[in-house]
Protein backbone atom coordinates (compact mmCIF):
# COMPACT_ATOMS: atom_id res chain seq x y z
CA UNK A 1 0.00 0.00 0.00
CA UNK A 2 1.26 3.48 -1.02
CA UNK A 3 1.79 6.39 1.31
CA UNK A 4 -0.40 9.11 0.42
CA UNK A 5 1.80 12.19 -0.26
CA UNK A 6 0.43 15.05 2.90
CA UNK A 7 -1.13 17.87 2.07
CA UNK A 8 0.77 20.65 3.17
CA UNK A 9 -1.32 23.86 4.45
CA UNK A 10 -0.52 26.80 2.10
CA UNK A 11 -0.77 30.69 3.34
CA UNK A 12 -2.23 32.65 0.99
CA UNK A 13 -2.10 36.93 0.87
CA UNK A 14 -4.81 38.29 -0.91
CA UNK A 15 -4.05 42.60 -0.89
CA UNK A 16 -6.96 45.06 -1.79
CA UNK A 17 -5.84 45.59 -5.07
CA UNK A 18 -5.30 42.02 -6.55
CA UNK A 19 -9.08 41.34 -4.21
CA UNK A 20 -10.80 43.79 -6.88
CA UNK A 21 -10.45 41.46 -9.35
CA UNK A 22 -10.03 42.16 -13.20
CA UNK A 23 -12.86 41.52 -15.56
CA UNK A 24 -12.43 39.30 -19.17
CA UNK A 25 -14.52 38.09 -20.97
CA UNK A 26 -12.17 37.34 -24.01
CA UNK A 27 -9.12 34.91 -23.38
CA UNK A 28 -6.10 34.76 -25.70
CA UNK A 29 -4.36 31.72 -25.33
CA UNK A 30 -0.37 30.51 -26.66
CA UNK A 31 1.98 27.88 -25.37
CA UNK A 32 5.41 26.90 -26.39
CA UNK A 33 7.15 23.58 -25.07
CA UNK A 34 7.99 24.96 -21.76
CA UNK A 35 4.64 27.39 -20.63
CA UNK A 36 1.44 27.99 -21.51
CA UNK A 37 -0.14 31.89 -21.75
CA UNK A 38 -3.20 33.10 -20.56
CA UNK A 39 -3.81 36.51 -22.14
CA UNK A 40 -7.15 38.04 -20.48
CA UNK A 41 -8.79 40.82 -22.11
CA UNK A 42 -12.25 42.90 -22.07
CA UNK A 43 -13.91 43.10 -25.47
CA UNK A 44 -17.00 45.88 -25.78
CA UNK A 45 -19.84 45.49 -28.01
CA UNK A 46 -19.23 47.18 -31.80
CA UNK A 47 -15.86 47.21 -30.83
CA UNK A 48 -12.58 45.71 -33.43
CA UNK A 49 -10.37 46.01 -30.54
CA UNK A 50 -10.10 44.11 -27.26
CA UNK A 51 -7.40 45.22 -24.87
CA UNK A 52 -5.38 42.88 -22.35
CA UNK A 53 -5.30 43.47 -18.31
CA UNK A 54 -3.51 40.81 -17.75
CA UNK A 55 -1.18 38.05 -18.76
CA UNK A 56 -0.74 34.38 -17.17
CA UNK A 57 2.21 32.16 -17.98
CA UNK A 58 2.32 28.93 -16.37
CA UNK A 59 3.76 25.79 -16.52
CA UNK A 60 1.95 22.66 -18.61
CA UNK A 61 1.62 20.84 -15.29
CA UNK A 62 0.51 23.68 -13.52
CA UNK A 63 -1.78 24.22 -16.78
CA UNK A 64 -2.89 20.59 -16.28
CA UNK A 65 -3.90 21.32 -12.82
CA UNK A 66 -5.96 24.58 -13.79
CA UNK A 67 -8.00 22.64 -16.01
CA UNK A 68 -8.86 19.62 -13.44
CA UNK A 69 -10.13 22.11 -10.59
CA UNK A 70 -11.98 24.34 -13.43
CA UNK A 71 -13.69 21.34 -14.43
CA UNK A 72 -14.28 20.57 -11.36
CA UNK A 73 -15.49 23.92 -9.69
CA UNK A 74 -18.04 23.98 -13.01
CA UNK A 75 -19.84 20.69 -12.16
CA UNK A 76 -20.22 22.13 -8.92
CA UNK A 77 -21.48 25.29 -10.19
CA UNK A 78 -23.80 23.15 -12.58
CA UNK A 79 -24.94 20.83 -9.56
CA UNK A 80 -26.00 24.20 -7.66
CA UNK A 81 -27.38 26.55 -10.20
CA UNK A 82 -28.52 24.69 -13.65
CA UNK A 83 -25.96 24.66 -16.87
CA UNK A 84 -24.27 27.09 -18.05
CA UNK A 85 -25.59 27.81 -21.59
CA UNK A 86 -22.64 28.51 -24.19
CA UNK A 87 -23.88 30.19 -27.43
CA UNK A 88 -22.30 29.14 -30.71
CA UNK A 89 -22.36 25.23 -28.90
CA UNK A 90 -20.35 23.15 -26.63
CA UNK A 91 -17.50 22.87 -28.89
CA UNK A 92 -17.29 26.89 -28.95
CA UNK A 93 -14.16 27.79 -28.72
CA UNK A 94 -14.95 31.35 -28.83
CA UNK A 95 -15.14 33.59 -25.75
CA UNK A 96 -15.80 37.00 -25.82
CA UNK A 97 -19.38 38.71 -27.10
CA UNK A 98 -21.50 36.44 -29.43
CA UNK A 99 -25.31 36.99 -30.31
CA UNK A 100 -27.71 34.72 -28.54
CA UNK A 101 -28.95 32.13 -31.51
CA UNK A 102 -32.39 34.11 -31.65
CA UNK A 103 -30.73 37.25 -31.88
CA UNK A 104 -30.48 38.93 -35.78
CA UNK A 105 -27.11 40.69 -36.09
Amino acid sequence: MQKQPQQQQIQVELDESAAEGIYSNFVLTGNTAAEFILDFARMLPGLKKAKVFSRIIMTPQSAKSLQTVLARTIEQFESNFGEIKIYGGKDSSQIGFQAKPDEKE
